[in-house]
């Protein structure tokens, strides 16, 4: 069993358990070969370590530098080829170059080029007798059809969209399954063991649902941290409309929780106006009508960031909200993409990255781009230029990292404040793509 990455982090367990969960889990299923995901580096360094020292299972990600070395992060190795029926398999990891600007990743750290790392590698690995090339990868799609032409891969099983696709480039397939583990790809190769060489593929997409029987081996893994579990389905409050939370929604278009989570940043903030980059918002479901518990908002917002406050200027401000748009979802549903509070705007992705966004308001008053606004936004944003908003570093904190509150707290108490402690979010054309 082969796994493409972001396993660790972010999730509710983890922020307890440091990813310990997803080990033991991992461990029991029988997990064979995992690529390093971009997530797995908003663990520190020494509990990521400690995981990957815990793991049965290897880890690959020949991309990934550590300059205080030259080596590969954590002595892994460039590549593993098993020999299976006596035929020899080999599985190459590689991590995408966004890494360290939508994760924690250390400075130390370095993420080289994909396909320069492939057009080194696939030939060694060919000279040593692997008959068939499997890329494990952690790129959007994009980039994984690149990668396809950079070296002779026979299959590249990615991972990153959180979303099920498939497709091919260069005669390579390119298959990704959902996440959190929804479905499982089933792929049989078929090899002519006279040339060595792929001659076909069959594959099967299985559903992880309740209707699988649950093994009884997982059995102490569950009961280990039964304890967390129960106290995350204590109810917090309720919702009265469905919640979008889905990550294609959240990074790619206004959303109804993403307007909730919004309103309680700036409220909590004092702010002009807030910014929620949609890659924070991590639940990846629909919530119907009904209780919220405090599962459901560590799901949304795992990741524990303080909420700051920042002055800008209107002009920075239509600057932040320009790189927001500056992908589109065909580039891979970007984390960048923004759900806001206390302003509108239009954009067009028709234009070019940094002309797209047009009639913006604050607080029903077009943007003065003179005039000085306060923003409540994720310190992760601020003092880590997360998913490239770089565009803050000069920007005067008026509540810093250190004093702000966390953004589950802020969402928490929104819910548990709201009357009768029932929220009752809606689309207000906040934001409007034209074309």
């Amino acid at each position: 069993m082969r796994l493409g990455g972001h396993t660790l982090a972010p999730s509710v367990e983890t922020r307890t358990y440091k990813g310990a969960q997803m080990i033991d889990a991992w461990n029991a299923v029988g997990l064979d070969i995992s690529v390093l995901g971009n997530h797995e580096f908003d663990l520190k360094t020494p509990d990521l370590l400690a995981r990957m020292k815990e793991s049965k299972f290897a880890w690959l990600g020949a991309n990934v530098v550590d300059t205080k070395t030259g080596k590969i992060f954590a002595d892994t190795p460039p590549y593993i080829i098993r020999s299976i029926d006596g035929v020899k398999i080999g599985f190459i990891g590689l991590l995408l170059p966004e890494t360290k600007e939508t994760s924690s990743m250390e400075a130390s750290l370095n993420v080289t080029d994909f396909c320069t790392t492939a057009r080194s590698l696939v030939p060694k690995m060919r000279k040593a007798g692997a008959n068939v090339v499997i890329g494990l990868t952690h790129l959007f799609m994009h980039q994984d059809k690149k990668l396809a032409g950079c070296a002779d891969f026979d299959l590249i099983l990615g991972g990153h969209e959180h979303t099920l696709l498939q497709s091919s480039a260069h005669g390579t397939p390119i298959f990704k399954m959902w996440a959190d583990a929804r479905e499982v790809g089933k792929f049989d190769l078929y090899i002519d063991k006279k040339t060595g060489r792929l001659t076909s593929m069959d594959w099967e997409i299985i559903p992880v649902t309740d209707a699988i029987p649950d093994d009884p081996e997982f059995a102490p893994v569950a009961a280990k941290y039964k304890d967390l579990l129960d106290k995350l389905s204590v109810k917090v409050g309720a919702t009265s409309v469905e919640l979008d939370a889905l990550s294609q929604s959240v990074r790619t278009k206004e959303t109804n929780i993403g307007n909730f989570i919004a309103d309680a940043y700036r409220k909590a903030a004092d702010a002009d106006v807030a910014l929620v980059n949609g890659g924070s918002i991590r639940a990846d479901l629909t919530y119907s009508p009904g209780p919220l518990t405090m599962r459901d908002v560590l799901s949304m917002l795992p990741f524990n960031n303080p909420i700051v406050k920042v002055e800008v200027s209107g002009k920075l401000l239509a600057d932040i909200l320009e790189h927001g748009v500056a992908r589109s979802a065909e580039d891979g549903e970007p984390g960048r993409f923004p759900q806001i509070s206390g302003m509108s705007f239009k954009f067009d992705t028709r234009k070019l990255p940094g002309q797209r966004v047009s009639d913006i308001t604050v607080n029903g008053q077009p943007l003065d781009e003179k005039k000085i606004y306060t923003l409540a936004t994720s310190d992760f944003l601020v003092s880590r230029g997360g998913d490239g908003y770089t565009m803050f570093k000069d920007a005067r904190i008026l509540i810093p990292a250190d004093t702000a509150r966390k953004d589950s707290d802020v969402f928490d108490q929104a819910i548990r404040t709201s009357p009768n402690a029932i929220i009752s979010p809606k689309l207000e054309d906040r934001i409007v793509k034209i074309n």
